[in-house]
C-alpha cells in the first residue's frame, strides 16, 4: 500500500510541479502578446478618435465657411462697400475663433493667392478645407499677429534626424475656403486657423481622445502632438512640469516611416524623455505632400507595472499552493485506501459465489462512495433494465417531437427569408422606375426655376412687388428636387447623407401649415394648434417638414372635406432621454386595429390607384435616421393619431455651432 501512495502522490504533484510551471510560462508569454495587443489596439482607436476629431473640424469649419458666404448679411456688406464688408468679417472671425477671415475678389486670386488648391476649388464652386503650411511671409500677408505665434525655436532631441535649421518658422494652418457667387459680386471667402502653440485645439483634442485625463501633470498620461514635419508645434507633452516640449522633434525612425514612407506607426516609442505606446499618423496638405504628422500615445511605465506585478503575483501563489499541496495530498490519501480496500474484499466474495455480498455505507459522498453504491445495485440493475429502457423510449419520443419542431421553426425562418428576398427585388424594381420619373420631374422644375429667375432680371426693381411669391416659388422648386431625392434615398439609401441642424419644431410645423393652405383651405377643416415649449431637436429641416407635411396632407384626405386636425407639441422624455413630441390627430375615420403595424410598410396604402405607399415609409426612415420615433394609432374619440418623438440636440452641439435654416428660430 505505501507504494501506491507514493505513486499517487507522485501522480497528483508531477503535474503542479511540472507541466504546471510549463503551462504557466506558455499562459503568461501568450497573455503578454495579448496585453501588448491590446495596448496598440488601444491606441490605435484613440488615433482614428483624434483623425476625426480633426475631419470634423476641417467639415465645421468649410460648412462654417459656406453659410457665411450663402447668407444675406453677407450680401449687404458686400453691397455696402470693402469697409463694411471687413467689418463684418472681423466680427464673424472673433465669433468663429479664426485667426484671418478675409474676402477674396477675382482680381486678388490672379496673384499669388491663386496658388492654393483649396482657392482653386473655391474658384470652381467647390468649398475646400485642408491642412496648408505657410510661410513667414505668407502668414503675415493673412495676418500681422501670425508669424511671433508660429516661430518656434527648434531644440535638440535624442534619436532625431540631422538638421541645420535653428528655428520653425513657417505655420500649421487649417486652410478653409468657400465659393462667393452673390448678386453681382463673385469671390471666394478664406478663413484660416493657426494650429502652431494653438493650445486649445490640442488640450481639447487630448481631453476627447483621453476623456479629459487626471488634472495633475505628474498624472497625466494620455498625450496628444500635431508635427510640422518632424516639429512638435502644438503638444501637451511636457519637458518640465509646466514647459511643453514644443520645438522638440521625432525620433528618425518614426520620421523615416510615417513622413518618408506614408505609414502609420503603431507601437512603442521613446517620446521625448520617456516611453510611451505611441500612435503616429501622417497628414497631407492640399498640394498631397505630406507635411506633418498627429500623435496620441499614453506611457508605457503604468502598464509595464501592471505586467511585473501580475508576472510576480501568479508565482507567489504558485509557490503557495506547491507547499500546501503535498501535505494535503498525503492527509487525503488516508481516506481514500480504506474504502478500496472494503470493495476488494467484496469483489473477492462475490467470485467465490457470495451474491449476497455487499459493501454497505461507506460514508462517503465522492467518487469512491459512489462506486461502492454501483457495485451494491449491479445486481439490482437487471429487474430495473426493462423500466429504463421505457423511459430511453419515451425520452427519444420527447427528442423527436423538440426536432420536429425546431424543424418547423427553420421553415417559418425559410419563408421570412424568402418574403424578404421577394421585397428586396421590388425595391430593386421601384428603385429604377425612381430613377427615371426623378430625371422626368427634373426637367420641367428646372424650367421652372430658370422662368422665375427670367422674371426676377425682367422686372429688376419691380421684383420687389413680388419678392415673396417668388422666394416661396424658389424654396417649393427646392423641395420638389428634395422629395425626388428622397424617392432614390428610398430606393438605394446608401447613397445619400443628412445634413441635420439644431432647430426648433414650432416654427417648422408652422411653416408646413402655411404649405398645405390650400388643401385645408378648401375644405371645411378646423385647425387647432397647442405648442408648449419644447427642446430644440437635431435633424434636417427639408426632411422634418416633408415628414410633417405628409402627416398632414393624410389627415386631410382621411378626414373627406371637413373634420379637426389638432396638432400638439410638447416635451417628452423616452428612456431617460429629454426629447420633443409633435402629435397630429384627425377627426376621420381612423386606422383599422388590423393595419396599424403596417401602415409604415413600403407599398402599403388605402388610395389604391393614386398613392405609392412610400409616405409613411419614408417618413420612418428619415424619423428613426435622426434617433426619433414615429408612431400611430386611433383616439378614443375616433380618428387616427399619428406621434413623431425627436431627441434634444445636445447642448455643445447648439450652444457654439448650431445654425438654424432660413424662417427658423431657436427657442429662448
Amino acid at each position: 500500500m505505501k507504494s501506491v501512495r507514493l505513486r499517487l502522490l507522485l501522480l497528483a504533484l508531477l503535474p503542479l510541479s511540472v507541466l504546471m510551471p510549463l503551462l504557466l510560462v506558455l499562459a503568461m508569454t501568450r497573455w503578454n502578446a495579448d496585453y501588448d495587443a491590446v495596448l496598440i489596439a488601444k491606441v490605435e482607436s484613440d488615433l482614428r478618435i483624434a483623425e476625426q476629431y480633426l475631419g470634423q473640424l476641417q467639415s465645421g469649419s468649410a460648412e462654417s465657411l459656406h453659410s457665411i458666404a450663402d447668407s444675406t448679411d453677407f450680401q449687404r456688406a458686400l453691397n455696402a462697400g470693402p469697409a463694411a464688408t471687413r467689418a463684418h468679417l472681423e466680427a464673424l472671425r472673433q465669433e468663429l475663433q479664426l485667426d484671418f477671415l478675409d474676402y477674396l475678389t477675382l482680381s486678388d486670386l490672379s496673384g499669388p493667392l491663386g496658388k492654393w488648391p483649396v482657392i482653386q476649388a473655391a474658384t470652381k464652386g467647390q468649398r475646400a478645407s485642408e491642412i496648408d503650411i505657410f510661410s513667414a511671409s505668407d502668414l503675415a500677408q493673412a495676418s500681422a499677429a501670425l508669424p511671433p505665434q508660429a516661430r518656434i525655436p527648434l531644440i535638440e532631441t535624442e534619436a532625431a534626424a540631422p538638421t541645420t535649421r535653428a528655428v520653425e518658422d513657417r505655420g500649421m494652418v487649417l486652410h478653409t475656403t468657400a465659393p462667393v457667387a452673390a448678386l453681382g459680386h463673385h469671390g471666394v471667402l478664406r478663413g484660416g486657423r493657426l494650429l502652431n502653440r494653438n493650445l486649445d485645439f490640442i488640450d481639447t483634442l487630448n481631453a476627447l481622445v483621453y476623456l479629459g485625463g487626471p488634472s495633475h501633470a505628474q498624472d497625466r498620461q494620455g498625450t496628444a502632438t500635431l508635427f510640422l514635419e518632424d516639429t512638435r508645434v502644438s503638444t501637451n507633452v511636457r519637458l518640465f512640469e509646466d514647459v511643453r516640449a514644443l520645438g522638440t522633434r521625432v525620433s528618425a525612425a518614426v520620421r523615416s516611416k510615417v513622413l518618408d514612407q506614408g505609414l502609420t506607426w503603431l507601437d512603442r516609442a521613446f517620446v521625448v524623455n520617456d516611453w510611451y505606446i505611441s500612435g503616429y499618423l501622417p497628414l497631407t496638405d492640399s498640394f498631397g505632400a505630406r507635411v506633418g504628422m498627429l500623435y496620441v500615445g499614453f506611457l508605457e511605465a503604468p502598464y509595464s507595472a501592471a505586467k511585473r506585478e501580475a508576472y510576480w503575483t501568479i508565482v507567489a501563489v504558485f509557490l503557495s499552493v506547491l507547499v500546501l499541496s503535498a501535505p494535503l495530498f498525503l492527509w487525503l490519501a488516508k481516506g481514500i485506501f480504506s474504502p478500496l480496500e472494503r470493495m476488494s474484499q467484496t469483489m473477492k466474495r462475490v467470485e467465490r459465489g457470495d451474491l449476497t455480498a455487499r459493501n454497505g455505507q461507506v460514508n462517503r459522498s465522492d467518487e469512491i462512495g459512489q462506486v461502492a453504491g454501483h457495485l451494491d445495485t449491479l445486481l439490482d440493475q437487471i429487474q430495473e433494465r426493462d423500466q429504463r429502457l421505457r423511459d430511453w423510449a419515451a425520452e427519444l419520443n420527447d427528442r423527436v417531437d423538440q426536432r420536429t419542431g425546431e424543424l418547423r421553426a427553420a421553415n417559418e425562418k425559410l419563408e421570412e427569408t424568402f418574403k424578404q428576398l421577394v421585397l428586396s427585388e421590388k425595391l430593386a424594381s421601384i428603385g429604377e422606375i425612381t430613377a427615371g420619373v426623378a430625371h422626368e420631374i427634373n426637367n420641367p422644375v428646372a424650367v421652372i426655376q430658370g422662368n422665375v429667375d427670367v422674371i426676377r432680371m425682367t422686372l429688376a426693381e419691380d421684383a420687389d412687388a413680388v419678392v415673396t411669391e417668388l422666394d416661396l416659388i424658389d424654396n417649393q422648386v427646392m423641395r420638389i428636387g428634395a422629395i425626388v431625392g428622397k424617392l432614390l434615398q428610398f430606393a438605394r439609401p446608401s447613397e445619400f447623407g443628412t445634413f441635420a441642424e439644431s432647430l426648433d419644431l414650432a416654427p417648422v410645423v408652422s411653416d408646413c401649415l402655411v404649405l398645405v393652405d390650400h388643401v385645408i383651405s378648401r375644405q371645411a377643416i378646423r385647425v387647432e394648434k397647442s405648442f408648449a415649449p419644447v427642446p430644440l431637436v437635431r435633424i434636417d429641416p427639408g426632411e422634418l417638414q416633408q415628414v410633417i407635411i405628409n402627416l398632414i396632407l393624410n389627415a386631410a384626405q382621411a378626414m373627406a372635406g371637413e373634420g379637426l386636425l389638432t396638432l400638439t407639441l410638447e416635451a417628452a422624455t423616452r428612456n431617460g432621454q429629454a426629447g420633443a413630441l409633435l402629435t397630429v390627430a384627425d377627426s376621420g375615420c381612423g386606422i383599422p386595429e388590423e393595419h396599424i403595424t403596417a401602415v409604415f410598410n413600403p407599398f402599403y396604402t388605402t388610395k389604391l390607384g393614386e398613392g405609392t405607399g412610400l409616405g409613411l415609409s419614408i417618413s420612418q426612415t428619415l424619423v428613426q435616421r435622426a434617433g426619433g420615433i414615429i408612431s400611430a394609432g386611433n383616439q378614443n374619440t375616433g380618428g387616427a393619431v399619428f406621434s413623431i418623438w425627436l431627441p434634444a440636440a445636445e447642448e455643445t452641439q447648439h450652444s457654439d455651432t448650431t445654425t438654424f435654416a432660413p424662417g427658423y428660430t431657436a427657442a429662448p
